[in-house]
């Protein structure tokens, strides 16, 4: 099983910015596993939504044709916790795009207020200097993750 920590793109500006949102629900279980008494959305996860928005945006401008991971968390700095009824808005832009990796900047906020900027290195596995080699297919790109993007374009359509 594959979590999605985003919702829906809101803005989507091939190769270069893109915003998504998460809507923060106490339907969901991790939040009563974190802290039961004082229900907040772990960081990591929210790390993880801007890395799913982030990387979305970079597979799409090399057209999917990579496979896309998170390599490194370049910065991540949290300005307050996240509960409950909360709304997130992911903003994610493009730094640099190389054959072999790419750098995205990245800001996290609710209502307007700033809850994080993490920023992120990803790489394109498929070449990678080790020489390794990977399945054939894109298991990153799945088509749920594709469908985040379909239905951004579905509806921008209809605007």
């Amino acid at each position: 099983m594959r979590w999605i920590w985003i919702d829906k793109f809101t803005d989507f500006q091939s190769g270069t910015r893109a915003t998504a949102i998460k809507n923060v629900s106490l339907a969901e279980e991790h939040l009563h596993d974190h802290f039961a008494a004082w229900q907040v959305m772990p960081a990591s996860l929210i790390v993880e939504g801007m890395a799913q928005t982030a990387g979305i945006l970079v597979g799409e401008a090399r057209d999917f044709a990579e496979k896309v991971i998170l390599a490194k968390v370049k910065k991540a700095v949290f300005h307050r916790e996240v509960r409950p009824g909360d709304q997130l808005q992911y903003d994610a832009s493009i730094e640099q795009v190389t054959p072999e990796a790419a750098m995205t900047e990245g800001r996290v906020t609710c209502d307007g207020e700033a809850i994080a900027e993490i920023d992120i290195v990803f790489s394109h596995i498929d070449n990678n200097m080790s020489g390794l080699v990977f399945p054939e297919e894109n298991f990153v790109f799945t088509e749920d993750f594709k469908s985040l993007l379909t239905a951004y374009n579905v509806s921008s359509k209809r605007a």
